[in-house]
């Protein structure tokens, strides 16, 4: 296919994704007249039938406003220390889908903090088509907001959208409550599953799972975090935060093996050097590839025997398969299926999105605490220790703005320090 055909076939499909779907339905009747002109009856039906699906699924979609500008609405709620958001996607005029987004906040987390760095790493992602403009609820920085993605932010007053922005909202309550009605339902059928996991594998029952997990944004800002599950429940004075060396440039099998060589290393060495007690068994959050990376480490360098187990994803995405086997003790690997029904599986299943919420989380802190530390530097006259001043009192780049010449002062920056920072932010 030549070139030039190619890019217009990318442009009708992202213009069909984007909820512009009358150019397909033009040429898909065009297609359908002259395959029954041509007396094709059967493609002519299947044609037919396409056109009919885009009309009942895609056409059916409620027509919110006369208003075609693409946008995205965020809300949020918080409840227990967790904030669920919501993402509307509006195209043509149409409310083409939506997201679901939760994750725990730390005592220390603003949730508007916390609700505009979701934001900011949600269109940082790779390939994000970002809308013309983003609606968000009372309270939220816009300007700031705006600056961070690039996208004209503001607040609907009244009208359809505003009643789409408490739609969202209820959506998100709706959704965190859904969750904390599965987590105590799970905190009931522990017993016995982490029973289940050593069982599985042929081992002895041991008290204390570790697993890992890391996260990063297009190779910014690395880090990794470890679980630790004590006889079936979260160990959480036993979680610990690591901050990975260098920026990797793709995510890549060779990242990840360089990630868990190192946060392997750190960890197992530190506990021989301070004669703590070691894991009963290690999971891994991956294949083949991080199991022999950790084993390599524990085995060939620090001279540990600790089994190392990984949580193996089927081609839809969802684990269902422990990967077991020591090529460094003559062990091949075999996959070895968990019954979903079982709570051994859904120990696991909860063991893997507690270690990937840890990470999440613990990633947002950092990238969001790096941008702060970035705009802090851009100010004229505010060195290493001034930034480390505002951070340690004031802690986010909200609270910075809301402060006043006389707080910034307090906070120990000279007049004409206090007045740049007014000025800049």
């Amino acid at each position: 296919m030549p070139q030039s055909e190619y890019d217009e076939q990318i442009k009708k499909i992202k213009r069909f994704l984007n909820g512009d779907i009358q150019e397909v339905k033009k040429d898909l009747t065009n297609k359908m007249l002259q395959a029954s002109a041509d007396l094709e009856f059967e493609r002519a039906g299947e044609l037919r039938d396409q056109l009919k699906y885009i009309e009942e699924t895609v056409e059916k979609q409620k027509i919110i406003s006369n208003d075609h500008t693409q946008r995205d609405i965020f809300n949020y709620y918080v409840d227990r220390s967790w904030i669920s958001i919501q993402v509307f996607f509006l195209r043509q005029a149409k409310l083409l889908r939506r997201e679901s987004h939760m994750f725990p906040l730390t005592d220390e987390t603003d949730p508007e903090d916390e609700f505009m760095s979701f934001i900011a790493q949600f269109y940082a992602q790779k390939n994000r088509v970002k809308p013309r403009e983003v609606l968000v609820p009372k309270g939220i920085d816009q300007d700031e907001l705006a600056a961070a993605i690039g996208i004209k932010v503001r607040t609907p007053q009244r009208g359809q959208k505003a009643s789409l922005m408490e739609m969202a909202r209820e959506n998100a309550q709706l959704k965190l409550d859904d969750k904390f009605r599965l987590l105590e339902l799970g905190q009931r059928k522990t017993k016995g599953a982490q029973e289940e996991i050593f069982k599985a594998l042929g081992l002895p029952y041991g008290s204390y799972i570790e697993s890992f997990d890391h996260s990063h944004i297009q190779g910014a800002d690395p880090v990794s975090a470890l679980v630790v599950f004590k006889d079936g429940e979260p160990f959480k004075t036993g979680y610990r935060k690591f901050k990975l060396k260098g920026e990797v440039e793709h995510q890549n099998s060779a990242d990840e093996v360089g990630n868990t060589r190192e946060v392997v290393r750190r960890r197992y060495s530190r506990l021989l050097k301070e004669h703590e007690r070691m894991p009963d068994l290690i999971l891994m959050d991956g294949g083949q590839i991080q199991v022999e990376a950790c084993e390599d480490v524990l085995r060939n360098e620090l001279n540990l025997d600790i089994p190392v187990a990984g949580m193996v994803k089927d081609d839809k995405h969802r684990t269902n398969h422990l990967l077991y086997g020591d090529p460094f003790k003559g062990q091949p690997f075999k996959l070895i299926p968990m019954d979903p029904k079982s709570e051994g599986f859904y120990l696991m299943t909860r063991i893997q999105d507690e270690v990937h919420r840890f990470a999440i989380t613990f990633h947002r802190q950092t990238h969001a605490k790096n941008s702060l530390v970035s705009r802090l530097d851009s100010i004229k006259g505010i060195g290493p220790k001034s930034r480390t001043k505002l951070l340690r009192e004031f802690g986010s780049l909200k609270k910075i703005k809301e402060a006043s010449i006389d707080d910034l002062r307090k906070a120990g920056l000279t007049l004409t320090q206090a007045q740049a920072v007014k000025i800049s932010l």
